[in-house]
C-alpha cells in the first residue's frame, strides 16, 4: 500500500520545511511502515549546515523518522483525525553515517508497543541500503487542540 503525499497532508499537521516525508512505500498495519524523504541541496537548512560541506541535520533526521512512524501509528489509532502525537523520548540513538544532498533517506519503522496513550516504535533510516541512523521513539497521543 502507497500513499502520496495529498494523503501524508492529511495525516499529519506539519507543513514546508517541517514535513520530511515524501511518500510512503509500505504499511503493514499496526506492525511496521516504510517511508521516503528525498533529499535536496534546495533545503533551507543546507544554508547554515555546513556551508561548503552540507550535511543533513541529526536531529531532521530523528524528526522525519518520527514523521514516518506517526503515520502508522495513526493508522490504527481509533478517531486518528482527533489526535496528534508528540516525540516524548529518544533512546537508543546512533547516527552510523551522514546524510547529503541527492540521498533518498528510507526510514522503515516498527510499532514495538502500543498503549492508550503512549507508543514505542523502533525507527531505521538508511541510504542505498546503508544505515544513517537508528533509534527508539517513544510518543505521547494528546487530543488536537
Amino acid at each position: 500500500m502507497e500513499i502520496g503525499i495529498a494523503e501524508i497532508l492529511k495525516i499529519l499537521p506539519h507543513r514546508y520545511p517541517f514535513l520530511l516525508v515524501d511518500r510512503i512505500l509500505e504499511v503493514e498495519k499496526g506492525k511496521r511502515i516504510v517511508g521516503i524523504k528525498n533529499v535536496t541541496f534546495n533545503e533551507e537548512f543546507f544554508q547554515g549546515h555546513f556551508p561548503g560541506n552540507p550535511v543533513m541535520p541529526g536531529v531532521l533526521i530523528i524528526e522525519a523518522m518520527a514523521q514516518v512512524a506517526a503515520i502508522g501509528l495513526l493508522g490504527v489509532i481509533p478517531e486518528h483525525e482527533k489526535k496528534l502525537l508528540y516525540l516524548s523520548a529518544v533512546d537508543r540513538c546512533k547516527f552510523r553515517r551522514p546524510v547529503v544532498p541527492g540521498d533518498q533517506l528510507r526510514i522503515e519503522a516498527e510499532i514495538l508497543n502500543l498503549k492508550t496513550r503512549v507508543c514505542k516504535c523502533r525507527a531505521v533510516a538508511t541510504v542505498n541500503g546503508q544505515v544513517c541512523a537508528e533509534a527508539e521513539l517513544l510518543s505521547t497521543l494528546v487530543d488536537r487542540p
